[in-house]
């Protein structure tokens, strides 16, 4: 249990403080409206590691099925805790999308364009071409499971103290380099759990969830989490 709720305050805080980033991005007349994609990437960035900062000395701070099924594939992660893992992850991404409505409260409201907020609360590619957004997101995860078993790797010496910080460069990184296509979910619990939540909550003026979409972010990082990790272990 401790590894679920670890899972669940990490995940709340990192898409607390990621959506909330794009929330300040992207709703009318916030302090943030239009500051764009640098702002974006940097506050996931930041996200992520202050939420590994805050429970990874708990649970690894995984905060990604996607990063929990690869570790199980490699070894690293017993698959007995995966339900515990995803679990956790999934309810506390729904909080994390919960509590950035609640924080923009006003601005959901005043804000007219429905894609705009829905883009708050999970991922849309700009052209939507769904293989071409499922391999984006699959090289985008897989890079995401190299940097972080790199990162953590006891030959590079970093893991203690500056290693969550380092796993925030690289979600920076991705974002500026990978995330232009889709929007870099490389999450499943980041884009479906503020999707349900998004469907859920009764938001002003928002529109489609767009289910349809929806099994890109899931499926993608799922399958570029287990061939990242399998391409580490095997030239490392």
């Amino acid at each position: 249990m401790d590894i679920f709720f670890a899972e669940l305050i990490g995940t709340m805080l990192m898409v607390l403080l990621g959506n909330g980033a794009v929330a300040n991005v992207l709703l009318t007349d916030s302090k943030g409206q239009n500051s764009g994609w640098i702002v974006i990437t940097a506050g996931w960035g930041f996200a992520v590691a202050v939420a590994v900062y805050a429970v990874g000395w708990i649970s690894g701070g995984h905060l990604n099925p996607a990063v929990t099924l690869g570790f199980c594939c490699i070894g690293k992660t017993s698959w007995g805790l995966l339900p515990f893992y995803v679990a956790g992850q999934m309810m506390g991404a729904f909080l994390g999308a919960t509590l950035v409505w609640l924080v923009y409260f006003p601005h959901f409201k005043k804000t007219v364009n429905a894609d705009l907020k829905l883009l708050c609360f999970s991922t849309k590619p700009v052209i939507r071409k769904p293989f071409w957004n499922f391999v984006c997101e699959l090289i985008a995860t897989a890079v995401l499971l190299v940097g972080i078993l790199g990162i953590f790797n006891a030959h590079n010496g970093i893991a203690s103290g500056v290693g969550p910080y380092a796993v925030g460069i690289l979600i920076f990184s991705i974002g500026l380099s990978l995330g232009g296509q889709t929007g870099y979910a490389i999450n499943p619990a980041r884009d479906l759990g503020p999707r349900l939540a998004y469907a859920l909550l009764p938001i002003a003026g928002k529109g489609s969830p767009d289910w349809g979409y929806s099994l890109v972010p899931l499926l993608a990082p799922l399958i570029g989490g287990v061939l990242g990790a399998l391409l580490y272990q095997a030239y490392t």
